[in-house]
């Protein structure tokens, strides 16, 4: 007798009933096509028509849905928002590093790193936040880097951060770069501007290809509305962070095509 699932589903082989098919072991070898072919049949009619996942709760806590922000930046300050002419002209220039380094990358790469330089693991966030600021900016001392300058006759980069030197941003594949740009942007958020993070930022964005991950979209629009903020509370169009503040928001938003985070000049 046929099952309700051979009677309703359409065959694609023909395969003859025998007296032999009763007596067919499943566990053993088939012997030939035909055996092969009644026992995936007959497998077949023994699975459940409908099965239930047993599903964690627990673990799906651990993955999390990426959200990316639609949230725009503050506007900027009468007086603060740079021309557009300015920021074709950065985003130009932005455009002709990135391709610099994307043709040179091979030949940074393989310069040898001063005995100096021990770059932390890709995991160790803690460890990109002091190599990039170093132990001055990281653990905030009252010491600035030019009085650990004068204290010391060469500069000692474990204090002061080590600058992004092409021979170290070359090393650095795309899961490390969006890695230690999701740090250094996540300490913005809870720290001010300080010019080792946007010497970092800049050499970052330079290296992160397109088209964007969901997760560096979410990053660089949370810089963009970070440098907004602080740029909205500045006192004086003279302030030194202006420049490099407005250059932030200019990328993510011109360059990288984040089109409603972008100024709009008077």
């Amino acid at each position: 007798m046929k099952s309700d699932v051979e009677e309703l589903m359409p065959r694609l082989l023909p395969v003859e009933f025998g007296a032999s098919g009763e007596e067919l072991d499943l566990k053993g070898p088939p012997r030939n096509p035909r055996e092969y072919l009644r026992q995936v049949q007959l497998e077949a009619s023994q699975c459940p028509e409908v099965v239930v996942a047993q599903i964690d709760p627990k673990k799906l806590k651990k993955k999390q849905t990426i959200n990316a922000s639609v949230a725009g930046c503050h506007a900027a300050p009468v007086g603060f928002c740079p021309s557009l002419s300015w920021q074709q002209h950065q985003v130009s220039n932005f455009s002709d590093v990135r391709q610099s380094i994307a043709k040179n990358r091979n030949h940074w790469s393989s310069n040898t790193l001063d005995d100096n330089v021990e770059m932390p693991d890709i995991t160790d966030e803690e460890g990109w936040k002091k190599f990039c600021f170093g132990e001055t900016l990281y653990l905030g001392t009252s010491s600035s880097r030019t009085e650990a300058a004068e204290a010391e006759p060469a500069l000692d980069y474990s204090k002061v951060g080590f600058p992004p030197f092409l021979t170290i941003v070359s090393r650095l594949n795309q899961s490390t770069v969006l890695m230690v740009l999701e740090t250094l942007v996540g300490w913005f958020e809870e720290n001010d501007f300080a010019p080792q993070l946007g010497r970092w930022l800049y050499a970052l964005l330079a290296c992160l290809e397109k088209p964007l991950l969901p997760e560096a979209h979410s990053c660089i629009r949370q810089l963009a509305r970070r440098c907004a903020q602080l740029r909205s509370a500045l006192e004086t169009e003279e302030d030194e962070k202006l420049p490099a503040l407005n250059l932030l928001v200019c990328l993510v938003a011109r360059y990288f095509e984040q089109s409603d985070l972008a100024d709009q000049p008077e």
